[in-house]
């Protein structure tokens, strides 16, 4: 993946890993913010309820982007007992990260 984007432009190396990083760390955060939300602790007593990237990045995932170009980050910890609503918070929870992306993705026209 990166190699056919170094052939073809340099630059676009440096879009592609800020695109990246910056859509998996705002996937993540948007994780761990709506189990806050919704009265988990967890992820912010971890640590992860945080725009720092570091914090997101897994190893293999960060790898697997740059080699294949698909990958993932660290899953956040939620614990559904701590929820007011278990089936409602754990609903919000895991449709927040692709709902982030879907926000990041919209085109102004």
């Amino acid at each position: 993946m990166l190699r056919t984007l170094m052939a073809s432009d340099p630059l676009l190396i440096f879009a592609y890993l800020a695109a990246i990083l910056i859509s998996l760390t705002v996937h993540e955060f948007a994780h761990a913010a709506a189990a806050y939300y919704y009265g988990d602790n967890t992820a912010k007593d971890l640590g992860r309820l945080t725009f720092n990237p570091i914090a997101h990045i897994d190893g293999i995932g960060a790898f697997s982007f740059l080699v294949f170009g698909f990958g993932w980050g660290k899953p956040v910890p939620v614990n559904s007992l701590n929820f007011k609503n278990p089936k409602k918070g754990d609903i919000m929870t895991s449709l927040a990260g692709p709902a982030s992306n879907l926000v990041l993705a919209e085109k102004d026209e």
